[in-house]
């Protein structure tokens, strides 16, 4: 269930009712070095970015009454569109804090063709599978993870850790990115020195980036509030796709 939950028949406000769930988590920050032998991992940077002086993104994402006064989320079909331009402006101010230099070289000896020199050449998209070992995307829709896939020319097993979020908990907002850690760190795959990175957006239109370097690796034994553990073993599961049987 969700807490915006919509009676009404509004088709464009419906949809929140089968994608939103209740969601939770706990994380305890410090900034006292001597807890560092305790600490899983170490905040190495934040960016925020909010596009809410566009129209446009600001209303994509909005809860109000339909006409006969029932209150619900709804969201417009620029969604996928103002998404992709939050993320893109964030991932550009993100990229010279962890892009390795060969990779920052790429990217501006194109965007100098593409700009400077009027070239005919498409844009560089940076690997950031060479910046991080680990990647959580916000579980906000199946949609949306597709385009990050794709236009991130990510792998499937990046991927998995939101996929099964999505499938197993549903949209529980931001709480999804540790929801995907517990993932990560269930199947073991989370080593001393790893990097990861977290990408989250929602209404505003807003999109922020964080990244964290595991400072041990990571005992799933140990863990004992994974939502994971009891049942890790039967993921990744294959989720068929979905064929919708109502036009929106």
């Amino acid at each position: 269930m969700t807490l915006n939950w919509y009676g009404g028949n509004n088709k464009s406000m419906l949809i929140t009712n089968c994608l939103f769930r209740l969601g939770a988590s706990a994380v305890l920050l410090t900034n006292k070095w001597t807890d560092r032998r305790r600490a899983k991992y170490l905040l190495m940077h934040t960016v925020r970015t909010h596009k809410g002086a566009d129209d446009k993104s600001y209303r994509c994402v909005m809860q109000q009454e339909d006409d006969g006064g029932k209150v619900g989320v709804k969201l417009s079909r620029d969604l996928l569109t103002v998404a992709g331009d939050a993320i893109k402006t964030n991932i550009t101010m993100l990229g010279p804090l962890v892009l390795p230099v060969s990779e920052q070289i790429l990217f501006l000896a194109n965007l100098v063709g593409r700009k400077l020199l009027k070239m005919k050449i498409k844009q560089y998209v940076p690997d950031f599978k060479l910046a991080f070992e680990h990647i959580c995307i916000h579980a906000g829709g199946r949609a949306v993870l597709d385009e990050i896939e794709k236009n991130l020319f990510l792998t499937k097993w990046h991927v998995e850790p939101s996929r099964m979020t999505l499938y197993r908990f549903g949209n529980t907002s931001s709480s999804s990115l540790w929801y995907e850690l517990a993932y990560t760190e269930a199947k073991r795959r989370v080593r001393k020195g790893d990097r990861v990175w977290q990408i989250a957006f929602g209404s505003g239109f807003k999109c922020n980036s964080a990244v964290w370097r595991a400072l041990r690796t990571v005992n799933p034994a140990k863990e004992k509030n994974n939502p994971w553990i009891d049942e890790i073993d039967e993921f990744p599961l294959d989720v068929p796709d979905f064929q919708p049987v109502i036009g929106y």
